[in-house]
């Protein structure tokens, strides 16, 4: 099947309306996917749309619980020591047979210094094949979230990749790329049929799926549509079955529109804002960096006006937050989860108490297509921050170019979202954004942060069993980010999906699109 080369031009002429069977279930997103090499980045919409041609050892059921996959039991053997037996009978999409060796494979592949994600699996220390269908994970110590962990670790094809020479994984930070990038073979519901970077990917069902469907569908179609009012024609006029996000502004006529629903909650996802942590600013190069001081970083937070992006921005349909992790994750604590008022006039006289009662220039950048009203965010935050007295210099892009930008700490203030996945639980904050920086934590801690206790804190929860003690550590955690405003929480944002009648799509809190649970029904 061919993709057509400008989904823009699709949408608005309907040139491929009705040309989809019945069974085939096209939607559309904001952005595109940032590669098929599932180690090459950290990004959940790629791990989301990956996970139908890639599969875990265990995975997510409809209830978030977690469920045997690829492995079909497991055991401790002793606190450094997990088995897991492997489930027979498995075949990638070329026809190879799964088997241990792959599991090893992907392990190493996952561990090698160079992959993104090796953050990811921060206590596993190596893997060491049992027999044909079983194989030990080796722990740093005692941790008590491996299943959690290896819930977003797919597992690819160990003579699929040495025949294409893609045994190291590619690093979208880095540049780095192999035929793993642009191709995939997996074990998964759904088998890749192309991929065009920012026109669209189409999969087929996979027949030889080990597990039994709970789908009807023959394949799948993903388009990525920058505009949303372009998106939202798209699905209007019959071109598409779903969008996912749907824009704030259009909820209310997709719900009021015969023949379309809209289903919305509460996402995992809190949104944002990183500080540079080095010796001096971009916006500022050869001077002191002034948000190495507290009190700067809380008259950034004290000047954003949280209640007008909350009504104006996301049209009431988020919640203001003080902390980095949601209610539902373990760990949180609503005693962190107070943001700083809005009060310009303090954040003026904390700016000239620092010695910067003129202002200062920063830059802010952001996504334009990775989360809700992103860049409508960011040009409001810079009116507010310049009504202080910064001067802001604001760059949006879309996600392909600002994910890397990020992570090389290529800026100075920066917006992200995290949902704590694959964890579900607040050591995937500190694990990835709070601890510094080494071979295995802080993963995505891009700004320089580094803070003492915080580390203590880490490498204690990465080690107990305790879930009372854990839970204290991880609360102990977030209340030290929020009293040293490390970073500027936003808002919780909502997980939203509109789709035609007859599409059935179940919505989860964590943002995965899973598509192996939908039917249409014509």
């Amino acid at each position: 099947m061919k993709i057509a080369t400008n989904f823009t031009a699709l949408a608005v002429a309907g040139l491929m309306a009705g040309t989809a069977s019945a069974e085939v279930l096209r939607w559309s997103s904001q952005g595109d996917i940032v590669t098929l090499d599932p180690y090459a980045h950290t990004e959940s919409f790629t791990s989301s749309v990956l996970h139908h041609i890639y599969e875990p050892l265990v995975r997510r059921s409809k209830t978030l619980a977690i469920e045997p996959a690829l492995a079909t039991e497991w055991e401790i053997i002793d606190p450094t020591r997990w088995r897991f037996t492997l489930r027979e009978g498995v075949t990638f999409h070329n026809g190879n047979d799964f088997t241990a060796d792959d599991v090893v494979a992907s392990v190493e592949r996952m561990l090698h210094p160079d992959s993104r994600a090796r953050g990811n699996l921060s206590a596993v220390t190596g893997i060491e094949k049992v027999d044909d269908y079983t194989v030990d994970f080796l722990m740093a110590g005692a941790y008590p979230l491996l299943l959690n962990d290896l819930s977003g670790i797919f597992i690819m094809d160990k003579e699929w990749m040495e025949e294409h020479d893609a045994l190291e994984p590619g690093n979208i930070a880095t540049g780095k790329t192999s035929y793993a990038s642009t191709n995939a073979n997996g074990t998964g519901p759904f088998s890749l049929d192309s991929y065009a970077p920012d026109v669209g990917t189409v999969m087929s069902v996979f027949e030889g799926w080990w597990d039994e469907p709970e789908h009807n569908l023959t394949g799948i179609e993903f388009r990525p549509i920058t505009s949303d009012a372009t998106r939202v024609a798209a699905l209007m006029s019959g071109e598409l079955d779903m969008i996912a996000p749907v824009p704030l502004q259009d909820i209310d006529r997709l719900e009021a529109a015969p023949g379309f629903s809209v289903e919305q909650e509460p996402a995992l996802r809190l949104i944002f804002l990183g500080l540079n942590y080095r010796d001096e600013l971009l916006g500022m190069p050869g001077e002191p960096n002034p948000l190495l001081d507290v009190n700067v970083r809380k008259a950034l937070w004290h000047a954003i006006n949280h209640e007008g992006l909350r009504e104006r921005v996301m049209r009431g349909n988020s919640r203001t937050v003080g902390s980095m992790v949601a209610p539902p994750v373990p760990g949180y604590d609503e005693a962190s989860d107070v943001p700083l008022e809005f009060d310009p006039e303090l954040a003026k006289s904390m700016l000239a108490d620092a010695g910067y009662e003129d202002g200062f220039s920063v830059k802010l950048d952001c996504p334009n297509d990775r989360y809700i009203n992103d860049e409508a965010i960011c040009v409001a935050v810079k009116a507010m921050w310049e009504q202080v007295g910064l001067s802001v210099d604001l760059n949006t892009e879309s996600r392909a170019t600002y994910f890397p930008k990020a992570t090389n700490g290529e800026t100075d203030i920066y917006m992200l979202g995290w949902a704590t996945l694959p964890a579900m639980d607040t050591w995937s904050v500190i694990r990835a954004l709070l601890a510094t920086q080494d071979d295995t934590l802080g993963g995505n801690n891009y700004n320089g942060l580094s803070d003492a206790r915080i580390d203590e804190i880490a490498a204690q929860v990465a080690v107990e069993l305790d879930e009372e003690t854990r839970l204290s550590l991880m609360a102990e955690a977030l209340q030290i980010t929020h009293d040293e405003a490390y970073y500027i929480p936003l808002h919780q944002q909502p997980v939203a999906m509109a789709l035609r009648d007859g599409v059935s799509v179940p919505q989860f809190a964590d943002e995965y699109i899973r598509l192996w649970f939908s039917t249409i029904e014509e």
